[in-house]
């Protein structure tokens, strides 16, 4: 297995992670539950910017830029003035 597939694989269990945590924060019973999990979400959010970085770093996780006009489309799709 190549090193991009590795971080790839990675970087997909951490956005899950991230996601679990969060609601757990959402749903939780008592202060300290919340701040457990939102503990925990802070760090898995901290390691996943990380990995993007790294992997945007090495060309493997490209972005590509959009126009004003599409912006604009999509704002107007969803009322976003």
């Amino acid at each position: 297995m190549e090193d991009k597939d590795l971080m790839e694989k990675e970087l997909l269990l951490i956005k899950g992670a991230c996601d679990l945590y969060m609601h757990g924060a959402i749903e939780a019973s008592t202060a300290e539950v919340h701040s457990a999990f939102k503990s925990a979400l802070n760090e898995s959010l901290d390691i996943q910017n990380k990995l993007y970085n790294l992997m945007k770093e090495k060309g493997w996780y490209t972005t590509e830029n959009v126009n004003q006009n599409e912006i604009n489309t999509v704002k107007q799709k969803f009322n976003m003035a």
